[in-house]
């Protein structure tokens, strides 16, 4: 699944292309995009309508249209916000419009007025899109689903302890948990475990000041990395320009079991926490003693 710094490479490459830029027509071809809500209805509150922002929030993607004020008596118009989830498999790609239609698993297409087009395809169909109007159901929409943004200044080593008080979750679930921070998924979780020397079977709960100024400093170290190397591609994922992201030539532990760690020599491990593949270096990580209740115990992959 892209995770925050996949997201934010497609942003960076599509906003030179699309902001300024009119959406002509928006076109849903799979209505499994938008359910419940018909392909028509988005259709028609996005085309014709101005791209005046491309931005991320955590995995999303958020297209801001400009506000219509021929259609509503609003000084001025509220903008109108397209926000996109690719989920495990969805991918933007930037086409011309010369170029042909013959993309496979093209679920939606965004026609620019400079004639690019951006074609989000998607093999297993699970990515979605909402429209909603106005900042204040954009925020709704976010605060119900989505923590703190980890590249935000808000995103403090005093906040990760304030969010981990008390909890006696894993600290790999801790991460993976979207209503707490946003933005992180399985790899940049085992990335930044390993850097924090963290075992990902630890209460979170139980990491002492030290700990967590280690991890929220290995969170953001692990995304700047993979947005440095323009994302990771394991399975999936392409810029929009059909190129492979780079990371996971860089990756420390994730997808490295059997190998020796590039600290300790030590062979890392492959283990299920929380039913999620996750990679550890036992040496580097040391596995907590857990108390009966604490986490879960943990199977060799």
């Amino acid at each position: 699944m892209p995770e925050l710094p996949e997201v934010e490479t497609i942003r960076r490459a599509l906003a030179p292309r699309v902001e300024g830029r009119r959406l002509e027509r928006l076109e849903v071809l799979d209505p499994r995009f938008c359910a419940p809500a018909p392909p028509a209805e988005l259709e028609a509150a996005a085309s014709g309508r101005r791209v005046s922002g491309l931005a991320r929030r955590g995995k999303y993607l958020v297209w801001e249209l400009e506000g219509d004020a021929a259609a509503r008596a609003v000084e001025p118009p509220e903008p109108l916000f397209l926000v996109l989830h690719l989920r495990m498999t969805g991918n933007l790609l930037l086409a011309a419009a010369s170029d042909p239609s013959t993309v496979p698993h093209l679920r939606v297409r965004f026609s620019l007025d400079s004639g690019d087009r951006v074609l989000f395809t998607d093999p297993r169909r699970f990515g979605t899109g909402v429209v909603l109007r106005g900042v204040a159901a954009r925020e709704r929409y976010f605060a119900s689903r989505l923590g703190v943004e980890p590249l935000d200044p808000e995103f403090t080593a005093e906040a990760l302890r304030a969010l981990a008080a008390g909890r006696r979750a894993p600290v790999k679930a801790f991460l993976l948990s979207q209503e707490r921070i946003a933005g992180v998924g399985n790899i940049y979780a085992d990335e930044a475990l390993f850097r924090a020397g963290i075992h990902p079977l630890r209460p979170v709960g139980s990491l002492r000041r030290p700990q967590l100024s280690a991890l929220r400093d290995a969170v953001v170290e692990s995304l700047e990395a993979g947005i440095d190397a323009r994302g990771a591609t394991i399975d999936d994922f392409r810029h929009p320009d059909g190129a492979r992201g780079s990371f996971q030539y860089r990756f420390l532990v994730h997808r490295r079991a059997g190998e020796p760690c590039p600290e300790c020599g030590r062979e890392i491990v492959k283990l299920r926490v929380g039913q999620r593949g996750t990679y550890v270096c036992e040496g580097c990580q040391p596995r907590p003693r857990l108390r009966r209740g604490e986490g879960s115990s943990p199977t060799v992959a």
